[in-house]
């Protein structure tokens, strides 16, 4: 793709609400937009001589949360369907309603699948499947967790109906009616599923899947049976993935696959080799990529790339040169039809400014009268709270419709803030008083002008818990805020994970009491992050989990009236035991706590910890002789006469600063860790050992593990 270049803004679209009709006509090549966006408009236009020319657009109505392609097989897949409520509608590609479905689903379509022929539909609400067959229900099932995305294997090609599920809890659920087939574990939330080269590969049974942590993979779905074929990972520490495509967008013959990410980065893979995807090209776009698809749309015999963002932009990644080249030495000129547009949108544009100017101006009069109402305007905020494996932090995503002018964040915990390198909103700290109020954090963001998308990391405390408020005003008149809350939970360091290694030192915490199944799973929900809060089916569960800071796990194992957690941690069951009895004690349930303390356990954690303290500790001291050792640079004009040791950390200087501004207070929270550990260890044997912790610090400070072990060991 040469160049890129936008066609009309529609309002803001939900994730895969926007496809291309095949080209209509005998000799066209010239594909249609569709687009549903949340104000519950279907426009469609083409483009002629670089005109967007309107097909059809409907009225307003509910928010469209899906918008799929269907049509009789061998046909072109001309229909339209749409998903908004827990309604699906259908359009000729005219623009003619053909069909009005009203589902049984009690609450909203999330996910939506037309199959080839147009007959069967795959609805999805947010933990319930169906299937339905011109309009009549065929199959049910209920997930195990929050339904991302639907798909359906091509029929004609597996001769059977085999739906897949792609499930928050990093499970693809592939099932056989309404049966669960198999489940196939992912590396992440999978949020996106697309069949491979369109059409499931030569067998049909070929699934992409895209996560919300960046990953992508290959997944080949033969009966009963799974077998991954590829994945590849997030190095470049990018965003979520919300839409996958093919196209042969380079003309080599093979289809791309085209992906589009929540942080707005376009990407091209290709198969130079049968094996894995190489990533050929990237392209960063100021908003999230909600669809994703590749055509010829602009020009007659150029393909482009078409994206729509989070705000209704559509924009094209062209395969047509920018300039005609003349002879050789000659100005390269613009054509007379890019300068034709240019002078049409310097004119649009004009109009648009007086336009905004007159109706500010009537605004004004208005407001001032004496029988003014003034309306709050209403914006669309699309935010994104997630924790990151890599760095144990929590990411807050925040895009508006509108550009942003600053965001509040308040916290009633403490947290850290820490520094992302794709942020260039100024950022200023009050001071808050944490006792009266409860405040431990109170930071402003400023925004940069038509800054739409705003990236903030924190970092909590486990044991520690409350709410972190965002409070979000956007650049428009009168002012307007919109308050959104994120619950920072008792072990919110905690992520999902399949499976556990069974032969570590395990620490024990049993409870028993008059409780129904539902209770225990709302306390479970309230201390843990990535369960979801739906009561699972069944009599009993097991999540397991890893802490994403220091690699310990957790499984945790309940029914109705007994409850079990196990940790090689013995600060999470500390944390556990507290939460939990406190909960029981607010609806005022008995609990008979028993808990089995492993001494091997706090051994185990040490000795996972002190790796991560001694690696801290020596980037803390590298960075404090930094301003020295450049001091006695400037004054000796050579540092040939230091040792290597001291050189090199003049070398890395910038790396090492830049590394410790990124990760403030970490060698904090690992002494905080530490000395909790040491608290709890005792805890557990009715001892109060907190006036040894001074001590203890000193051995800290010491960095040896053998004598951190033998202190822990003979208090």
């Amino acid at each position: 793709p040469a160049h890129e270049c936008v066609f009309p803004q529609v309002g803001v679209t939900a994730q895969k609400t926007m496809r291309l009709l095949p080209a209509s006509g005998r000799k066209a090549t010239q594909k249609v937009v569709v687009v549903g966006d949340q104000d519950g408009v279907v426009t469609c236009f083409g483009i002629k001589k670089g005109e967007a020319v309107p097909v059809f657009k409907t009225l307003p109505g509910k928010k469209i949360a899906r918008l799929e392609l269907g049509g009789a097989l061998n046909t072109p897949q001309e229909k339209i369907f749409v998903a908004t409520g827990s309604e699906v509608r259908g359009f000729t590609k005219r623009g003619k309603q053909f069909l009005t479905f009203e589902t049984n689903l009690t609450e909203s379509i999330k996910a939506m699948y037309v199959h080839i022929s147009g007959a069967d539909l795959f609805l999805c609400a947010s933990y319930i499947y169906n299937h339905y067959c011109d309009c009549k229900d065929q199959h049910y099932y209920l997930s195990g967790d929050k339904i991302n995305d639907v798909l359906c294997l091509p029929v004609d090609k597996v001769n059977c109906i085999t739906p897949v599920l792609a499930c928050q809890d990093r499970v693809l659920r592939v099932l056989q009616g309404s049966d669960l087939l198999c489940e196939v574990e992912v590396p992440g939330p999978a949020t996106v599923l697309a069949l491979n080269n369109g059409n499931g590969g030569d067998s049909g049974e070929e699934v992409v899947y895209g996560t919300s942590d960046g990953k992508l993979g290959l997944i080949q779905i033969t009966g009963a049976k799974a077998i991954p074929k590829w994945e590849i990972g997030n190095e470049k520490k990018r965003g979520g993935i919300l839409c996958i495509d093919n196209f042969d967008i380079l003309g080599d013959g093979v289809k791309e696959l085209l992906v589009g990410r929540d942080d707005g980065v376009l990407e091209i893979y290709n198969f130079e080799s049968a094996d894995d995807p190489v990533l050929r090209y990237d392209h960063a776009l100021s908003e999230s990529i909600a669809s994703i698809q590749g055509g010829c749309v602009g020009k007659d015999g150029y393909d482009e790339i078409l994206a729509s963002t989070y705000s209704g932009w559509l924009t094209g990644l062209t395969t047509e040169p920018v300039h005609r080249e003349g002879g050789s030495g000659e100005e390269l000129k613009l054509s007379q039809e890019m300068q034709s547009k240019i002078s049409s949108l310097r004119s649009e544009l004009e109009h648009l400014q007086m336009k905004v100017h007159q109706e500010r101006e009537k605004y004004q009069q208005s407001s001032q009268s004496s029988t003014a109402v003034l309306s709050v305007p209403a914006f669309s905020v699309n935010d994104k709270f997630t924790l990151n494996k890599d760095d144990a932090s929590y990411s807050l995503i925040l895009e508006v419709q509108t550009a942003i002018d600053n965001v509040l964040v308040q916290s009633d915990v403490p947290v850290d803030l820490l520094d992302v390198d794709k942020n260039s909103a100024v950022v200023s700290f009050s001071s808050c008083d944490s006792e009266p109020n409860s405040n431990f954090l109170l930071a402003t963001y400023r925004c940069q002008a038509n800054t739409t998308r705003l990236e903030l990391k924190v970092r909590s405390i486990e044991g520690q818990y409350g709410t972190l408020q965002a409070y979000v005003t956007p650049r428009i008149q009168p002012k307007t805020c919109q308050v959104h809350q994120y619950q920072i939970k008792p072990l919110s360091l905690h992520q999902r994970t399949h499976s556990i290694d069974q032969d570590r030192p395990m620490n024990t915490l049993m409870l028993k009491g008059q409780f129904s199944f539902a209770e225990i799973h709302s306390w479970v929900v309230f201390c843990l992050p990535e369960v979801p809060e739906k009561t699972p089916a069944g009599e009993s569960v097991t999540f397991y989990f890893q802490n994403t800071f220091l690699g310990t796990q957790l499984e945790s194992t309940y029914r109705k009236g007994e409850g079990c957690f196990r940790s090689d941690n013995i600060s999470t069951i500390s944390i556990l035991k507290d939460v939990l009895s406190k909960e029981a004690t607010k609806r005022k349930i008995n609990l008979n706590i028993s808990y089995d303390v492993n001494e091997e356990s706090v051994r185990h954690t040490l000795k996972l910890i002190h790796p991560k303290l001694e690696y801290q500790q020596l980037l803390a001291k590298k960075v404090h002789l930094i301003d020295a050792l450049r001091e006695l640079q400037v004054h000796e004009g050579n540092v040939d006469f230091l040792l290597p040791k001291y050189r090199s950390i003049l070398e890395e200087a910038d790396q090492l600063l830049e590394e410790y501004k990124r990760q403030p207070a970490h060698l904090e929270r690992l002494y905080g860790m530490i000395t909790d550990l040491f608290i709890d260890k005792f805890k557990f044997k009715g001892t109060n050992v907190k006036s040894r912790v001074p001590l203890l610090l000193e051995i800290l400070d010491g960095c040896d593990q053998d004598g951190l072990i033998a202190f822990f060991e003979a208090a």
